[in-house]
């Protein structure tokens, strides 16, 4: 059981997995890798339902800064690549870890790959404890191996930590039968069982995270971060994004 009880009991989800992408940092007007005003704003939104008694831990990506799989491109070794890309990870978690303990919120970055002066390692039962104490643990350096992507980092961490949700935050509003920028006519999903979603070939997740997540029976909820009060209203249980689950 989750030691520390919610204050508010509308909260549908206790303890949660937020999966961010890098890309969700990057500024518009700025061009900035992580632009801060796009900063504060998911920051400010993690804080509102972290006061709501809500156990969060903060997975993020590296694709704003390096990501591994456009390096190939570029001539770079895929598992330099991808550890370039963990590298890129832990910018952006001490970015999330800056501007969250700035907004009072008590934050603690665990990272897969050992670097002591920044970061604790990750151990399991630590980040527990410091979720049951109200501390927000942002997870960087993905799962510390290469070929592996932020995305399985989310859904081995929810699987280990017994999450009730993985909520993964993009740019689109949801999970559709075919591309909704190229195609006018293409319908969003309310809901999907993990069956419909694997049958139908939509891209959720890379195949190795949905699988983790089709296993330990993880349900996914995909939404846009633009609504300012959208992770709010996730926690909720509001109709928001597409939720893919058992």
């Amino acid at each position: 059981m989750h030691a520390s009880s919610p204050a508010d009991p509308r909260v549908k989800y206790k303890r949660i997995i937020l999966k961010l992408s890098g890309e969700v940092l990057r500024g518009g007007k700025s061009g900035d890798a992580i632009d801060a005003a796009t900063l504060e704003k998911i920051c400010l939104q993690v804080k509102e339902i972290h006061d709501l008694g809500v156990e969060v831990s903060v997975v993020i990506g590296g694709g704003n800064i390096f990501r591994g799989l456009n390096g190939a491109k570029r001539g770079v070794d895929r598992t330099t690549g991808d550890y370039m890309g963990m590298l890129a990870t832990v910018i952006n978690g001490l970015a999330i870890m800056d501007c969250l303990e700035k907004m009072g919120v008590t934050t603690r970055v665990q990272s897969a790959i050992p670097m002591n002066q920044i970061a604790e390692p990750f151990i399991l039962r630590r980040a527990q404890r410091h979720l049951e104490k109200n501390r927000v643990v942002i997870f960087v350096a993905g799962t510390g191996n290469p070929y592996f992507s932020t995305d399985t980092t989310a859904a081995l961490r929810a699987s280990e930590l017994h999450a009730d949700i993985i909520m993964k935050a993009t740019k689109v509003d949801g999970i559709y039968d075919k591309d909704p920028k190229k195609h006018a006519d293409a319908v969003k999903y309310d809901e999907l069982t993990f069956i419909d979603a694997l049958r139908q070939r939509l891209n959720v997740m890379d195949s190795t995270a949905f699988s983790l997540c089709l296993d330990n029976n993880v349900p996914i909820l995909v939404f846009d971060l633009g609504d300012e009060h959208a992770i709010r209203k996730a926690v909720y249980g509001e109709k928001i994004g597409t939720l893919v689950h058992g």
